[in-house]
């Protein structure tokens, strides 16, 4: 089952909100914080924060916070 609270919190870091924004709507683009640059510090905090590797497809699709959910789900994190 995938921890969906430490998921949020790579979210609210990486792309630095409050601890108190709701990330679980959030897309591509949907704050300014989260452009290209900060889409490769999301992803670099994912795969350090559940230990997986993504890959560049995966990285391209990952255009939300649904998005990331279902790529853990992919690596049983």
């Amino acid at each position: 089952m995938i921890d969906d609270e430490r998921l949020r919190q790579v979210f609210r870091s990486a792309l630095n909100l409050g601890d108190d924004f709701v990330v679980d709507a959030l897309e591509y683009r949907g704050v300014d914080k989260w452009d290209s640059l900060a889409h490769m510090s999301l992803i670099a905090a994912m795969e350090d924060e559940f230990g997986i590797m993504i890959d560049t497809d995966d990285v391209i699709d990952m255009s939300s916070f649904t998005k990331a959910r279902e790529l853990l789900a992919k690596h049983l994190v």
